[in-house]
């Protein structure tokens, strides 16, 4: 169920325009920025870009995208 949540102008036109980029609407951008948020507190000593790239494996995997990695190729 979705709740609504009063923000400052400011980080609701900067999450408009990040949005706009990544192709998301506002709110799915703010809820972007949680997420990560989230992930990074609990987890502080991994990078924005692991973070991310472990959350590009996640949904690969739900799509059968995924392929083997052969280490030391």
């Amino acid at each position: 169920m979705a709740k609504a949540v009063k923000i400052s102008d400011s980080i609701f036109n900067e999450a408009k325009a990040h949005a706009s980029a990544n192709m998301r609407s506002v709110a799915k951008q703010i809820e972007f920025w949680a997420k990560i948020g989230k992930i990074s507190e609990e987890n502080p000593d991994l990078s924005y870009k692991f973070i991310r790239e472990i959350l590009i494996s996640i949904e690969q995997e739900k799509n059968n995208e995924l392929s083997e990695y052969n280490f030391g190729t």
